[in-house]
Order: structure tokens, then C-alpha cells, then sequence
């Protein structure tokens, strides 16, 4: 491989470069502007760089990551810097490229159910302006109201409706892309079908910014669904939920969202939310399905009787819309309630095989308590993607260290169980030491394989993900 001898310092000379390949106010060097980017939203992980710059255009991009390159300093991409990963935390003394003003929407096409959007436009932006034409984003991750469509795909965002929807490498047709020399390329385009050669895009999708920057998108829509019914099931013990998730799934039901909050999560979520969650129960479980009016209220009756046979003390249906979207909401506001607990909060992302989700829930429990920890756990029971949150301090080293040692057996556990230790929230800096043991010596040597052809000089996000 040839790699440089990447200086990751950015010089009065770079600087001076960048300003005439941009506008250059929006060249950040003071050391209180660029504060803001040192850190994504994990905990514990802050890293100053040395510039921050936001271009308008992949054109911009590709002349900015040529100059660096010439310049030998390492390049990290953010968007709304909402990763749970360390995936857009900086390099010491690197170029930041921010590309948050690159928030248009380029167009929607109704006849071929597309949207082709810069890649810093939010994520609800998008969904949005699918539902102005009758169309639907799918979708949803929990940060949707403020993370980009460029980050969701570098991370391949999942959500709320992954189980009957997928995640977000299901809705890439096309991207933009710099690659680590400069070079502006498109990959993709509106066909249905297309198989001609590799499907490069793919390779880009959930690569967190290592092989190349994505500076649009070209994502595909479904039609909106015409009705939609939320419903609420309360159970006095996790064993009972999971049985009930399976045997919805067993009857031959996909709904649109399964979500659930453990007694810690529901306790804080109806402290912040104040919505009326009944704080004394052991698990709430969110249901939802979606699609043609009668079908949807076949399924939910169906729901609502297999929860209360395998075990719900009590189950019931949204009102209306306004109450459907406070349940929707109250879920979606799981990790800023949790996060009112104590000064640090570490969201983990761990997936097992749904038949396994009631043990690990309690295993979580018990790793907690073991470790003296206090720890909320919520989640995607209907795709088995668990968010066990550890409720810290990341000033006292000392629980600092029982949170690491909780995080080792709970990674363990998931590995053995034939989980992964990431489903939605990408690998970046936070999980880099479990890939190898999820995916084996061969598996982790194709992936480092594929970063060196593409960036053979180790210029795009290097240590994230894996070291070369």
C-alpha cells in the first residue's frame, strides 16, 4: 500500500488555499469556532481539529479534499454531528468538512417515485417533501428532526419502521461521491432495474465517510400510506412482551413499528413527556401498522388480541391522531428523557435474533446491576435492535470503568447469541474493538482490503471503523 506521511496540521498556506476554493467566511480556524466541532454526540469523545470548512457543492468538496491531499492532512466529514458512534470525531489538527449548508432539495420526481437531495438536508426535510406529493420517506431514525440524509447514509440509519420497511441502504438509488483523490463521480441512477457491473454504491453505503464523501443522494419513495393505527401494550414482566412480538411476527403480521421502553426508560420518558404513561409496569410496547384503511384494522385487532392472550395487563388504541403522534413522540424522546438522569449519557446499540430479545434484556439487567450501574434500556423489539443507556459521569474514572466492563460482557453476549454489535449507530471510534470478533479474521481483512484500494493513503476519516 502507499500510504503518506499524512501531517495533520492545517498551514497558513492550506488555509489561505481552501479560502480562494471557497467563500472565505466559510473557512473556520479561531479556536472558538471550530470548539463546536471537536465532538458527534457520543460521550467522552472530543478531539480538536484544525480547521472546519462548508462547502456548497461536490464541487467544492472535490477541490477542498484535492488541496488537502496535496497538503497531506487528513480530511473528516460531519454533518449535523448527531453519531453515537465517534464516527465524525475529529483527528487531531485535521480539516473538518462540514457539509450542513448543503440543504437542498434538488428535485422530486413523482413519476418515477424519487428525491434527489444534497446531502446535509435533514432527514424529516425529506420525508416531508415526499408526503406534499402523497409519497413517503420510510426511513426514521430517532434523530430525524435534525440529522442529515448524508450522515444517515455514510452510518446506513435505521429506525422506528426498519422491521416492515428496511433501513436506509433499501432507499439509495444513486449517490454523489468524492473519492479520496478528488474525483467527483456519480453511482447509480432513477432505473428500477440496473445490474450492469458492481453496484459501487453499496460499497458506500454504512462506510462512515472512510472511502469516499457522499455529497447527494438519490433515494427512492412508496407511496403513502392511507391509514396508520398506533396502539399501547402494558406488561408486568419483559419475557411477556418478547412473546408477544414473536407471535404477532408468527401470525404472519409485519407492522410498521414494535417498539419498546423498559420500567427505568418509561419512568423518565413520562417525567419529561407527561403524556400519562403508567410508571409501575415492567415494559411498554408501542405497535403500530400501516397501509389500506381495512387492513390496518384487521391487523390491529389481531395485535391487540394476541398482546392480551400472551400476557398485557392492558392494551389499548390511540384516540386519534393527535395521541397516536404523543406516543410516537414519547418514544422518540427515550434518550434526551434518560438523558436528564446524569451529566453523561452513553447510548449503546447492540442486535440479537429476536428469539433471543427477552434474555438479553434481562441479562442487560443483570450486567447492570452487577456493575452497580444505572442503566435504561429501549428499543426495536420487532427487529430485535436493543439501546441498553448507560446513565454515567464520564468524570469519575473509576464508573467510567465499570461502564467499559458492562459494555465487554454485553458486546460478549451479543456476539454469542449471533447478534451484532452495531444495528444502526455505525462502528466510527466507539466499536472499533469488537468488529474483528464479530466478523472474523477473513471478513476483516476484505473490509481493510477494500480501504486501502480506495484510499490508499489513509486521507478519508483514518481510524475509524478499523486501523490500518
Amino acid at each position: 500500500m502507499s500510504k503518506l506521511d499524512l501531517v495533520p496540521t492545517v498551514t497558513p498556506s492550506l488555509v489561505a488555499s481552501l479560502r480562494s476554493a471557497v467563500d472565505p467566511s466559510r473557512v473556520l480556524t479561531e479556536p472558538e469556532d471550530i470548539l463546536p466541532y471537536s465532538f458527534d454526540g457520543t460521550a467522552a469523545l472530543k478531539v480538536k481539529p484544525g480547521a472546519v470548512l462548508f462547502p456548497l457543492t461536490g464541487e467544492e468538496v472535490a477541490a477542498c479534499v484535492k488541496l488537502a491531499r496535496a497538503a497531506k492532512v487528513p480530511v473528516v466529514t460531519r454533518g449535523s454531528g448527531t453519531g453515537l458512534s465517534g464516527g465524525s470525531v475529529p483527528l487531531e489538527g485535521c480539516l473538518v468538512l462540514c457539509l450542513a449548508q448543503m440543504d437542498k432539495i434538488l428535485e422530486v420526481d413523482e413519476k418515477n417515485l424519487t428525491l434527489r437531495a444534497q446531502s446535509g438536508v435533514i432527514t424529516k426535510d425529506i420525508d416531508d417533501a415526499a408526503g406534499k406529493v402523497g409519497l413517503f420517506y420510510p426511513p426514521d431514525p430517532g434523530s430525524m428532526k435534525i440529522s442529515t440524509i448524508g450522515g444517515n447514509v455514510a452510518e446506513n440509519s435505521g429506525g422506528l419502521r426498519g422491521l416492515k420497511y428496511g433501513v436506509t441502504r433499501d432507499y439509495i438509488m444513486g449517490l454523489q461521491v468524492v473519492l479520496a483523490d478528488g474525483t467527483l463521480t456519480t453511482l447509480g441512477n432513477k432505473c428500477v432495474k440496473d445490474v450492469a457491473g458492481y453496484s459501487m454504491k453499496d460499497i458506500f453505503i454504512g462506510s462512515e465517510g472512510t472511502l469516499g464523501i457522499i455529497t447527494e443522494v438519490m433515494l427512492k419513495l412508496v407511496p403513502k400510506p392511507k391509514a396508520r393505527k398506533t396502539m399501547l401494550a402494558l406488561y408486568d414482566s419483559m419475557e411477556a412482551a418478547a412473546e408477544t412480538i414473536s407471535a404477532i411476527i408468527a401470525a404472519k403480521i409485519i407492522p410498521c413499528t414494535l417498539e419498546f421502553l423498559d420500567r427505568m426508560t418509561v419512568g423518565c420518558v413520562e417525567d419529561f413527556a407527561k403524556i400519562g404513561l403508567p410508571t409501575e409496569v415492567e415494559a411498554v410496547v408501542l405497535m403500530e401498522t400501516d397501509g389500506h384503511p381495512v387492513v390496518v384494522e384487521e391487523e390491529a385487532a389481531q395485535m391487540m388480541a394476541l398482546a392480551r392472550q400472551h400476557g398485557a395487563r392492558e392494551v389499548r388504541a390511540a384516540a386519534d391522531d393527535a395521541e397516536a403522534t404523543r406516543l410516537a413522540t414519547a418514544r422518540r424522546s427515550a434518550f434526551s428523557a434518560l438523558a436528564r438522569k446524569r451529566p453523561t449519557t452513553i447510548l449503546e446499540d447492540v442486535t440479537v435474533p429476536r428469539t433471543e430479545l427477552a434474555h438479553m434484556v434481562k441479562f442487560i439487567r443483570e450486567v447492570a446491576d452487577r456493575h452497580k450501574l444505572m442503566v435504561g434500556t429501549f428499543g426495536h423489539l420487532g427487529d430485535g435492535n436493543l439501546h441498553p443507556t448507560f446513565l454515567t459521569n464520564e468524570r469519575d474514572h473509576e464508573e467510567m470503568h465499570r461502564v467499559e466492563e458492562a459494555l465487554e460482557e454485553i458486546v460478549t453476549e451479543t456476539i454469542r447469541l449471533g447478534g451484532t454489535v452495531t444495528g444502526e449507530h455505525g462502528v466510527g471510534l466507539a466499536k472499533k474493538a469488537f468488529v474483528k470478533r464479530q466478523l472474523g479474521e477473513a471478513s476483516y481483512e476484505l473490509m481493510r482490503s477494500i480501504k486501502r484500494a480506495l484510499d490508499p493513503e489513509c486521507l478519508l476519516n483514518p481510524g475509524k471503523i478499523f486501523d490500518l
